[in-house]
């Protein structure tokens, strides 16, 4: 633990901090009043905040009102006195889970200590080089394929690291998927202050969970930040991808405006992910439809739903965003459902951060790194071990332990309590699976919306598309003027789309053949060295969290193996077969009892050979833990 204080800072305006501390949040405000004056009795009664499991929990943390403005009158004289310092930079792993378990008020395994001392920015999360930074890494050069949240940040620490690379774009700006989905209602279903880098400024979220404009924006803004612009090819679409044995290094051929050109790497990455390729259904009679018809990821700029029919196939994450937002403008609203989907409440989902609540995170002191602290443990990894079936329970076909009962119970309140004396609504939104069987989904206003007098949820599957809407198998034609194909993601391609040709030739879609991917951690393949994964097979997440904290875990694992290449003279590592068949094994174990290998339904977390490829059966700790370090005794090792 770091007792010696730090540089003097400047003190804060009282005025402005007074007015401001009527907002803050008294759980990170206790936190920030042991970092400032070391004083620990802020970790002990009559100061204990009350648990609360809300996303959007209340800011009061419980406290009574006297001892609250206590809490706000400590950190008001701490922050504007003639001497403002930091007692506690870094508490170390034994004081950080005293706080932690303060913060929260629950007991915390003393292994989560580590991991967040580093997403807080305690202790730095870069790699070390073990000799000092080279002054520039010879004969090594990293191609990464995708300007998304991943490419970007793992771009953002190899510059820190002094390693060459270029970031492959097939589009003309940096936000992968927050720039291709533009449909109305768009946005973040994770906390934005989980969902952000733990590198760079603390955005200024409007909200706790932001629309797709203002995500796009984060990112801009972070590839301006970190400095990344002049490091990324736009409108450049990787066509192959081979590894030159004799070279040591990956051939990419791209298409791009002036023509074909070539790149090469010592080391490829795809930083595509599981949402880059749209699901797009074949269903007959599509090509005779007059009107406009469209996956979400391709929203056209120019449409005007007001006053139109509109068409949704899909009742899943997009659909619940898109049918509240547009409900009241479109002459009627035909939502086509194959099946339920469960949706939780958000009280507050829609309230905006205060201008205060701004001020506070943007200047006191460890505030923001805590508040991000709440957020992620509350959205992170308390669900998962309620997720696990108990093999006594006595109702395995619609849920899975008592834990996942109550939630299922609550949602059907909730569904009832929405759509009232909607007897048929209410049997048709019920789903017949467990509660997280699929992905779980946010009420954005979803159920009130079903109940308007110009939506009509229709559960008939779908015959054909005919030129003036849809037929349904009973016969009935529903006439719309457009259609809008919510029907999701190719989640299992992932980098399929590169084409990449290993060692002796190995093709990946052979290897992973129909449907099936698989990598050691996620991230690598055997055949085919020096090639990088992120968002791959086994790392998606289903029970909480945010696919930024993955992206920095594989970008930390990334970045390692690059570096450890460098300092021990290594041209190329492959995981060894044994190691990556083990792993498979682990996550097929670990899933063979986890809610999402539940016989009762369907869901695109699995393949079509039943395996679930998709999400991770692992805690977020667990995943920081294993991607921490490589291990190079799991590679096979080609040396200079």
């Amino acid at each position: 633990m770091d007792t010696t204080p730090t540089a003097q800072l400047a003190p804060l305006d009282r005025e402005r901090l007074a007015d401001a501390l009527a907002d803050a949040d008294l759980r990170a405000l206790l936190m920030c009043l042991v970092h400032l004056s070391g004083d620990r009795r802020w970790l002990a009664e009559p100061y204990r905040p009350r648990r609360d499991v809300k996303l959007i929990a209340d800011e009061h943390a419980g406290l009574p009102p006297g001892i609250a403005d206590e809490i706000r009158a400590a950190a008001l004289e701490l922050l504007t006195g003639d001497s403002v310092t930091v007692a506690i930079d870094d508490p170390g792993d034994e004081l950080m889970l005293e706080m932690m378990c303060w913060c929260m008020d629950e007991p915390i395994d003393a292994s989560y200590a580590p991991m967040m001392r580093e997403d807080l920015g305690m202790v730095d999360r870069d790699v070390a080089w073990k000799e000092g930074t080279p002054e520039a890494p010879p004969d090594r050069y990293v191609v990464i394929v995708g300007a998304g949240a991943s490419g970007l940040i793992l771009g953002a620490r190899l510059l820190r690291l002094g390693i060459p690379f270029t970031i492959l774009e097939r589009a003309g700006e940096v936000g992968g998927t927050w720039r291709d989905n533009i449909y109305p209602g768009c946005g973040v279903d994770t906390p934005n202050h989980a969902y952000s880098y733990s590198l760079g400024h603390r955005h200024p979220w409007t909200r706790n969970f932001s629309p797709q404009q203002e995500l796009l924006d984060y990112l801009r803004d972070c590839t301006d930040e970190f400095g990344l612009r002049e490091h990324i090819s736009f409108h450049t679409e990787v066509t192959a991808a081979e590894w030159n044995e004799t070279t040591q290094a990956w051939d990419v051929a791209v298409s791009t405006p002036d023509g074909p050109q070539m790149f090469t790497g010592t080391d490829l990455v795809a930083a595509i992910g599981q949402f880059g390729i749209p699901s797009v259904p074949d269903i007959d009679g599509m090509s005779t439809f007059t009107g406009p018809m469209f996956h979400t990821t391709a929203w056209p700029d120019d449409l005007d739903v007001n006053g139109k029919r509109v068409a949704i196939i899909g009742t899943g994450a997009s659909a619940m965003q898109i049918a509240p937002t547009i409900a009241e403008d479109v002459e009627h609203l035909a939502i086509f459902q194959r099946s339920p989907q469960w949706a939780r409440p958000i009280p507050r989902y829609h309230d905006l951060i205060s201008e205060r609540s701004q001020w506070l995170l943007t200047n006191v002191p460890f505030y923001a790194r805590w508040f991000r602290f709440a957020m992620l443990w509350r959205y992170g990894d308390g669900l998962l071990p309620f997720l696990k079936r108990d093999p006594n329970w006595p109702y395995p076909d619609r849920s899975l332990n008592r834990v996942n009962e109550r939630h299922r119970q609550e949602m059907i309140d909730h569904i009832e309590d929405e759509l009232g004396d909607r007897a048929d609504l209410i049997a048709a939104c019920t789903p017949s699976y467990p509660p997280y069987g699929k992905r779980i989904l946010l009420d954005n206003g979803w159920y009130r919306t079903l109940r308007r007098s110009n939506v009509a949820l229709l559960t008939q599957p779908i015959e054909c598309i005919t030129a003036d809407g849809v037929r349904t198998v009973d016969g009935v034609d529903h006439a719309v003027d457009a259609i809008v194909l919510s029907t999701g993601f190719r989640m299992t391609d992932m980098a399929r789309a590169l084409h990449p040709v290993g060692r002796d030739g190995m093709v990946l879609d052979d290897v992973w053949g129909h449907d099936d991917a698989t990598a050691h951690l996620g991230i690598t393949v055997p055949g085919f060295p020096n090639f990088f994964l992120m968002q791959g097979p086994s790392t998606g997440l289903g029970h909480g969290g945010s696919a930024i904290f993955q992206a920095e875990s594989q970008t930390r694992y990334i970045t390692d193996a690059i570096v450890r290449m460098i300092e021990g003279d290594i041209s190329a590592i492959e995981p060894k077969q044994r190691v990556h068949d083990e792993f498979v094994r682990l996550v097929d174990e670990r899933h063979a009892d986890m809610i999402w290998s539940h016989p009762g339904m369907s869901t695109y977390y699995r393949n079509s050979h039943g395996r679930v490829v998709s999400v991770t059966p692992f805690s977020l700790l667990e995943y920081w833990q294993m991607t921490h370090d490589v291990d190079l005794a799991d590679f096979v090792i080609t040396r200079i």
